[in-house]
Parts: structure tokens; C-alpha cells; sequence
């Protein structure tokens, strides 16, 4: 038998054998900022790429999940939402989820937990003010977390966590419910690409990840597992990155009993269904293996 016949099934809203997700980080030139936080290049190039997002590229993904009936989770930084103040009240008004993101897209092993408790507080402050209420999600740049971390948004009361990836489906860590992710469906491992010599290949053939992402979804919905799909304002805006995007959910609407849902949603089935507690885990950090030692014959 395998371990996963031995363990409980994921419990889905009746009638849905898996889930998905449409998420977007509208990062635009935030983590170029925070990269040369100490001086910035006197070039426009890798700035007027990512301000492609907030300008185009994010309202062709917002049309295009909305010409689906879709309602998406958009995960910004504080400094975009500065930048942009049109931006989370007109996805507020077109009825999708706004998450955290950090405020300068702060990279965990280049800040510590100090630094992350007052860009969540400046955060959580700006975009209440913008939008008239406050957020209940949190993505972490860069997907990296720290224990404080988790109990520094469980202190401030924010309903999930959408950065770790230890299950394929909801869970809970160190007490907060996690809406995983993974890599595999992150669109910037595949097709980011900024110029400048930076760059060690070109960019994947959209035709290449719509096959790998429908074959996982295939997977999950086998499995039972969350689809979580996560792209970038200033990647994914693109023409042909839209006409994949657009197959790959005619595809996942073939198959059927998908349930489409925002990280909220999802994560407050999570917390009044039989999942609660089922798959409940430990943040636990082992202790250092040590030097290596050469041990004799």
C-alpha cells in the first residue's frame, strides 16, 4: 500500500474533486528596487520591462479570468500599492481577493524578523486605508518563511499563509492555515527573463508549460490536491503567456469538478471542515549536522 492510500483524503466542497487557484504576485519593479535598494542603475531597462505589468499586463490577466467567471487572489507589495493607489481599490471593486506581499518584496535571508513585523504593520495600515478594510492573506516573497514569521501574522490575526508548499493541498503550521504553492506552477521560473547578460537561456515555449501544467493538474485531480497557479503582473501579461493561460483553463474546465476558488475561500473551507487538524504540522528546525567527519576503516 502506498503512503498515500494510508493517510485521509483532502475533503472538498460536495461535488468538486480538487481545487484551483489563479494567482497573480503583482510585483511590477518592486524586487528591482529592493535588489538595488542601496543605489539604483541609472537604466530604464528591467524598470519599463516590469512597469509593463501595473500599465497592461496586470488588467489582460484580471480581463481574462474575469471572461471566465473567475475570481482571483493578487498578492502586492505595499510599495506598489504606494505607487499604483488606482490598483487595489479597482480590484476591490471588481470583487477579487487582495493579499500581503511584503512592502519593499523584502527577501527573508536579506532582512530579518524585525524588518518583517514593520513592513506587515505599514502594510496592513496602507492597505486598509486604501480599500476600506483589511487584508486576510500574506504571501512571502521569494516563498521563504521563519517561525517568528508565522507567529507574527498569526499575532496580527491574518486568516492564511500562502508561501510554503509542505502538502499539495491545505494544512496548517505552527498554528496558521497554509494554502500551499509550488514551484512547478510559478510562471517566473519559465519565462522570466531581464536582459542585460543576466540570463543563461531564453525563455520557455508557452506551448512547453501549458503540457507541464496540465499534466499536473491532471495529477492533482487525481490526487485530490490544490492547483495553484501563480503569475506575475509583468510576466504573464504578455500575448502569447494570455493565450496559455486561457487554454490551459479551458482545459482544466473539461475535465470538470474543479472547484475555482481564491486563497480565502479556500482557506475558510479549511477551517470549518473536517480538514481541520488532519494534517497539522510543526515548523520545526533540526539541529546542524556538524563538520564532516571522516570516519576509519
Amino acid at each position: 500500500m502506498s503512503d498515500d492510500a494510508k493517510r485521509p483524503a483532502y475533503d472538498w466542497p460536495e461535488g468538486y474533486t480538487c481545487a484551483a487557484a489563479f494567482t497573480v504576485d503583482v510585483d511590477a519593479d518592486v524586487p528591482y528596487r529592493w535588489q538595488h535598494r542601496d543605489a539604483m542603475p541609472p537604466t530604464l531597462g528591467q524598470l519599463e520591462q516590469r512597469r509593463f505589468g501595473p500599465r497592461q499586463g496586470l488588467w489582460r490577466l484580471v480581463d481574462l479570468i474575469e471572461q471566465n467567471g473567475i475570481k482571483g487572489s493578487f498578492y502586492v507589495p505595499g510599495l506598489v500599492a504606494e505607487s499604483y493607489p488606482d490598483l487595489l481599490p479597482e480590484l476591490r471593486d471588481r470583487g477579487h481577493e487582495i493579499g500581503l506581499h511584503g512592502y519593499f518584496h523584502e527577501i527573508v535571508a536579506e532582512s530579518d524578523d524585525a524588518e518583517f513585523a514593520r513592513a506587515l504593520d505599514k502594510s496592513l495600515a496602507l492597505f486598509e486605508r486604501q480599500t476600506g478594510k483589511p487584508p486576510v492573506g500574506f504571501r512571502s516573497p521569494a516563498w521563504e518563511m521563519t517561525r517568528p514569521m508565522l507567529a507574527r501574522l498569526k499575532e496580527v490575526g491574518l486568516a492564511y499563509d500562502s508561501s510554503l508548499m509542505g502538502f499539495d493541498h491545505p494544512y496548517e503550521i505552527d498554528g496558521v492555515v497554509e494554502i500551499p504553492v509550488q514551484w512547478l506552477l510559478d510562471d517566473a521560473i519559465y519565462f522570466k527573463f531581464v536582459g542585460g547578460g543576466n540570463d543563461n537561456s531564453p525563455p520557455v515555449s508557452p506551448a512547453t508549460v501549458l503540457e507541464s501544467w496540465r499534466m499536473e493538474f491532471d495529477g492533482l485531480h487525481r490526487f485530490g490536491g490544490l492547483f495553484m497557479a501563480t503569475v506575475h503582473d509583468w510576466i504573464s501579461g504578455r500575448g502569447q503567456r494570455i493565450m496559455m493561460l486561457e487554454r490551459l483553463i479551458g482545459h482544466i474546465a473539461a475535465v470538470g469538478s474543479t472547484w475555482w476558488a481564491t486563497a480565502s475561500e479556500i482557506a475558510d473551507w479549511h477551517r470549518q471542515s473536517p480538514n481541520l487538524g488532519r494534517f497539522q504540522v510543526d515548523g520545526d528546525i533540526p539541529a546542524a549536522i556538524g563538520p564532516r567527519r571522516t570516519e576509519s576503516a
